[in-house]
């Protein structure tokens, strides 16, 4: 399988493109913004595209091309405002899901925030509310398509070691996970058919990952 992962180059997709390049059995694709940073991604052996997010649709597209599934990592990050959320985090995954349906690929997996519900948006500090707001959005447009479509809600991320042993459910007590092991999360999750349609929470746990997601 031939995997496009947009936001390659943030600490999830750099988990995950070196995990599909390790696996033997599929290829990344590592769509990415900027030229310098490709050099990782070619030592990994994984293709990569040169497209930005906030570019058009037709653009998207062309990464899209000659891959059968997506994986959508990409986010503004905690340092930017409102205005790159609302670029990224919403219009950015749209764009992606009008190009994966415009080129006629159907397996797409999206990293979620945590929790999208309406409440989730109203409860958030000021300054957390447009993310989720953007992913609450951007999960509806693809609620709304006939992609074979799951949606992946991790806890707080953080950059320990991973384990390989999580806890998933479709709601969870909130709690933290690496980002290692989303990103062994996606890699599992993209390739299991049993998992299209579905959404849930994931938190570090004590099962591994394949059993884990067999509990779904």
């Amino acid at each position: 399988m031939n995997i496009l992962v947009v936001g390659a180059n943030g600490q999830i997709g750099k988990h995950l493109v070196k995990y599909i390049q390790e696996s033997g059995e599929h290829q990344a694709k590592a769509m990415i913004r900027k030229q310098e940073q490709e050099q990782y991604f070619k030592d990994l052996g994984a293709e990569t595209a040169l497209v930005d997010l906030e570019g058009s649709i037709d653009d998207i597209a062309k990464a899209v091309e000659g891959v059968d599934a997506i994986v959508f990592t990409a986010g503004s990050g905690p340092h930017t405002g409102p205005d790159k959320t609302i670029l990224i985090d919403l219009d950015g995954a749209v764009k992606t899901i009008e190009a994966a349906k415009q080129v006629g690929v159907k397996r797409f997996v999206m990293v979620s925030s945590f929790d999208t519900s309406r409440e989730a948006v109203l409860e958030a500090p000021d300054s957390f509310s447009p993310y989720v707001a953007a992913k609450l959005y951007a999960d509806e447009w693809l609620l709304n398509t006939d992609l074979d479509y799951t949606i992946v809600h991790p806890g707080r991320l953080t950059n320990d070691s991973g384990t390989g042993k999580v806890q998933v459910a479709e709601k969870v007590e909130r709690g933290s996970i690496p980002r290692e092991d989303v990103a062994k999360v996606l890699l599992a999750t993209v390739d299991n058919d049993s998992l299209i349609g579905k959404r849930f929470q994931l938190v570090e746990g004590d099962t591994a990952v394949e059993d884990a997601l067999k509990s779904l």
